[in-house]
């Protein structure tokens, strides 16, 4: 795997550098059981240079497993569900959650500066954020499984938010 020179440049240079190039979008993680998963959801939420990464709860989250990215990334940890709706501050939800879907990754239509909100593995998105959540989206499933990881959910969701609406300037399609 090929690594990216930072070009000699310190890390607030790097962080400059990549902030107009930042998506209208953002990441919200109910901290996950697993705190692997949430390090792997800032790295992919990296990948596509999310305007923030929520972290919801106060589980610990496994620094390795987002390969340094949290560095680049602005972190809003938000000690419950209360702090996280006043950290958004009426910004449009889109959770992620199969059996309340209204629509799916598909259909829906993502409005600018959306916050994805993706829950834990066990529990899914708590019912209080689905009731603040403009939108319910699911990811169609074809076997016999109830959920995706919550890792590999978030990278199909933000693939196909790319996918449609390119994060460097091509606009909606």
């Amino acid at each position: 795997m090929a690594r990216v020179d930072p070009f000699g440049l310190d890390l607030e240079e790097q962080r400059a550098l990549l902030e107009p190039l930042r998506a209208r979008m953002s990441v919200a993680v109910i901290r996950a059981k697993n705190p692997f998963n949430v390090g792997a959801i800032i790295r992919v939420a990296h990948s596509f240079l999310v305007k923030e990464i929520f972290l919801v709860g106060t589980e610990p989250y496994y620094e390795r497993a987002s390969m340094g990215m949290q560095r680049y990334e602005r972190i809003v940890e938000c000690r419950d569900e209360d702090a996280f709706l006043a950290a958004v501050g009426g910004r449009p939800l889109f959770s992620v959650e199969r059996d309340q879907a209204t629509t799916t990754i598909w259909q829906v239509e993502y409005p600018e500066d959306v916050v994805l909100v993706f829950g834990s593995e066990n529990d899914g998105v708590p019912s209080r954020l689905l009731e603040a959540s403009t939108a319910v989206v699911a990811i169609p499933m074809y076997g016999i499984n109830h959920s995706y990881p919550v890792s590999v959910a978030a990278g199909m969701v933000l693939c196909e938010w790319a996918r449609r609406r390119d994060p460097r300037g091509a606009g909606p399609r």
